[in-house]
């Protein structure tokens, strides 16, 4: 069974690049990865903010926030 990613951003041109290149290269067979458009999905920001994001894009493995240059802070999407 793959584990789970959680790629959350934010609809941005940086955040949209961030997805397609980082998730694209992700292992399938490995990951499962389910995208998280913050912008449309506002009642996940505090999912976002408990698994570790500070900034979006980010991708969250097993556990840990990796953030993917900066698009936008978190509380810039409140």
């Amino acid at each position: 069974m793959a584990d789970k990613a959680v790629f959350y951003h934010a609809g941005c041109p940086v955040c949209v690049e961030a997805e397609r290149r980082f998730v694209d290269a992700l292992d399938g067979d490995r990951y499962s990865v389910e995208v998280v458009h913050l912008g449309e999905q506002k009642d996940r920001i505090d999912e976002a903010e408990r698994a570790g994001v500070k900034s979006v894009p980010a991708l969250v493995i097993d556990g840990s926030a990796y953030h993917i240059n900066h698009g936008a802070d978190l509380s810039a999407l409140r």
